[in-house]
């Protein structure tokens, strides 16, 4: 692995890791679901995002397949290196593709985990996100689980994603919250929780930073990642794609970083 981090560093979750993170969203087949088209592909393109680009922040979700993508994760990447941060997301379900549908039961949210422990082959989830809060669960039964299984040694750090300031308040009435994921990018540029987590020192991880691709023509990706990273030190973005070229140039764009 590399020592130069791509774009710098951040502290996540009590791991000094690259500022520009990878967004495995895109590594499953169309609308989010079952496996890539070539699997292979897939297993390398990670590969290289860690051992050869040297990115230490990995980003997924149970999600995402559903469970396909922390298969691949751990098919990749395992025996995983020390540096390496693998942040997942639970209390999301999929009726079908492109269909998502919150998920907050206490007992669904201890389930998730315990499985994504066996998928990813971990002992220890370093940074478990609520992929969404539940509005139809208290929010202190969400975050309770997660806390109660972080004090069981089985979740390092609990995050939040696609969260207002007030769900933000509410929920770290009842945990420490080391990381908040919100959509943000340069076509959809305003997000107070940006703000706040400078405030609090708290990273703060813009996905679809390209905006689905729509800013990477060009020289698009360049300024949408530079406009991003210029927001402060506690921004960390994490674009993801499934071509190694592609994957190669977004690194290369933020070596002045």
């Amino acid at each position: 692995m590399t020592t130069n981090l791509p774009a710098g560093s951040i502290d996540i979750a009590g791991k000094t890791v690259s500022r520009l993170g990878f967004g495995t969203m895109r590594l499953t087949g169309p609308g989010t679901w079952d496996d890539p088209a070539d699997r292979d592909r897939a297993l390398h393109v990670l590969r290289e995002a860690v051992h050869t680009h040297g990115i230490t922040h990995i980003d997924t979700a149970d999600a995402y397949g559903p469970h396909t993508v922390e298969h691949l994760i751990k098919d990749a990447l395992r025996p995983y290196p020390d540096q390496l941060l693998i942040a997942t997301k639970v209390g999301m379900v999929r009726p079908a593709p492109n269909e998502w549908m919150p998920l907050g039961h206490p007992a669904y949210l201890r389930a998730s985990v315990e499985a994504s422990l066996r998928r990813l082959g971990l002992e220890r989830l370093d940074l478990c996100y609520l992929h969404r809060i539940d509005p139809h669960v208290p929010v202190a039964d969400q975050i309770s689980t997660l806390t109660a299984l972080h004090n069981e040694g089985k979740i390092g750090h609990i995050g939040l994603s696609k969260v207002t300031v007030d769900d933000f308040q509410l929920a770290r009435k009842h945990a420490p919250i080391a990381a908040v994921q919100n959509v943000l990018n340069a076509a959809e540029p305003d997000d107070p929780m940006v703000d706040v987590c400078r405030d609090q020192n708290i990273p703060y991880i813009p996905y679809r930073p390209l905006n689905a691709g729509k800013l990477a023509a060009g020289n698009g990706a360049r300024a949408a990642l530079s406009w991003l990273l210029a927001l402060g030190p506690h921004v960390a973005p994490i674009p993801g794609t499934s071509s190694p070229e592609h994957l190669a140039e977004l690194v290369a764009l933020t070596k002045s970083w």
